[in-house]
């Protein structure tokens, strides 16, 4: 089962304009409520080792429980919804304060008031 936060290896497929595509690291940002039903969609935000600086990034440092390699931007700008069959791998785990972050940007990204 995913867990919020997951930092997962998944297939993007292949990208349209400036997409994130192909096989590509991302977090799981699906509530974990809805993740505890097994969902066969979720909502995922990819990561890149491109860090842009954009107000809809957040950064995030590797660490043993992300098991990141390269400081990595979660571009929030990307969310997207896709299949759990795309899903390769479980790499790590973020935590809650940066998914916390990640959330809130969301928040901005989609207008949605606080």
């Amino acid at each position: 089962m995913l867990n919020s936060g997951d930092v997962v290896e998944l297939d993007l497929g292949s990208p349209q304009g400036s997409e994130a595509g192909f096989l590509h690291p991302a977090v799981v940002v699906t509530a974990q409520r809805i993740l505890q039903a097994e969902p066969t969609v979720v909502q995922v935000v990819p990561l890149t080792t491109t860090i842009r600086g954009f107000g809809s990034e957040v950064l995030l440092q590797p660490d043993d429980d992300n098991r990141l390699s390269h400081p990595s931007a979660v571009q929030c700008q990307h969310i997207r919804a896709v299949s759990t069959r795309r899903v390769d791998t479980v790499l790590g785990n973020i935590g809650p304060v940066n998914l916390t972050q990640i959330r809130a940007v969301l928040g901005l990204v989609l207008d949605i008031p606080t």
